[in-house]
């Protein structure tokens, strides 16, 4: 039997040296790997491209477009972990629990665009209540998010552990001009009526993601309270197996949301926090940027198209 043959276009950078560590020792599937001094060849990149039954673009990108310019067979799959694709209509949304089906969608596309690190964690918490008509469409969404600085790409992870680490600042808030490009993917993918102001910063731990959306009871659906939102993600999610809701008992135990808490994991966990005197909620996400907000996303992609999940 011919092992599918998997080929990371981009595999020296923080996501595609993830995925090939996790693909590395699997025998149900073939990497295809080009020698370095062949890596930066258009004509050895193309080749190794349309020879590979999936390819997995981890670019920038503007060069994640050019390598499916490159693509001319038509037997190529392609997941791209780049945010090239991921509000085009051609390509499927690579978020299988977002909604039934789409893990279904994932397994038989040609083409899949694995969602950003920051859009998992809204688009999971915000896609489930707007389709329930919790919260309304027109809801003024506000998002903040602190991620590990290797969010920010080998530039970011040589910031933090190079020389100069001792001068890195601990805690830093960026797109500041409210325009980072993962704000048209969580509009379109949550199924936002306006565009939501997001808010994002690093900070000095490598890895993991909390996100937080605050809510106004009072701005919900008539009769919306935390237990309701509660119960339409629980319901939404229940048999995902990379999905935990945690129960209201449990949210309200918490004394502080860790970024790190589902670091090493593929998993991402929601919170529904409340305040019910002043009618406040606060919904939450934890979970590991590396994990299910790339490479855990893209190994979790693959095995759906490659029939393994």
């Amino acid at each position: 039997m011919n092992l599918p043959l998997v080929f990371i276009d981009g595999d020296q950078g923080t996501t595609g040296l993830q995925i090939h560590q996790r693909l590395r020792e699997r025998t149900d599937l073939k990497l295809l790997t080009l020698p370095v001094t062949e890596r930066k060849d258009p004509r050895r990149r193309a080749e190794a491209l349309n020879a590979c039954d999936i390819t997995i673009l981890c670019l920038p990108d503007a060069a994640a477009r050019e390598a499916v310019d490159l693509i001319v067979n038509p037997a190529v799959r392609v997941i791209d972990a780049s945010s090239a694709h991921r509000t085009h209509p051609d390509w499927t949304y690579g978020f299988p629990e977002m909604m039934p089906g789409q893990a279904r969608h994932i397994a038989v596309a040609h083409r899949v665009t694995n969602p950003g690190c920051y859009p998992t964690g809204a688009i999971g918490l915000l896609r489930p209540l707007l389709q329930a008509g919790l919260i309304p469409g027109q809801y003024p969404i506000s998002i903040h998010a602190v991620s590990g600085y290797s969010g920010g790409g080998r530039a970011a992870v040589e910031t933090y552990e190079g020389r100069d680490a001792a001068n890195a600042s601990p805690y830093q808030v960026y797109g500041l001009g409210l325009a980072h490009k993962h704000v048209p993917e969580i509009q379109q993918h949550a199924g936002l009526v306006q565009r939501p102001i997001f808010v994002p910063a690093y900070g000095a731990f490598r890895q993991g993601i909390v996100l937080t959306i605050p809510l106004a009871l009072r701005q919900l659906a008539p009769g919306t309270d935390a237990a309701a939102l509660h119960a339409c993600l629980a319901r939404h999610y229940a048999g995902a197996p990379h999905v935990q809701v945690q129960s209201l008992e449990e949210s309200s135990a918490l004394t502080h949301l860790d970024p790190c808490a589902l670091n090493g994991t593929d998993d991402l966990r929601l919170d529904v926090l409340a305040n019910q005197e002043h009618g406040h909620v606060l919904l939450s996400a934890v979970f590991d940027n590396l994990g299910k907000g790339a490479s855990g996303a893209a190994a979790q992609n693959l095995d759906l198209m490659l029939g393994r999940l």
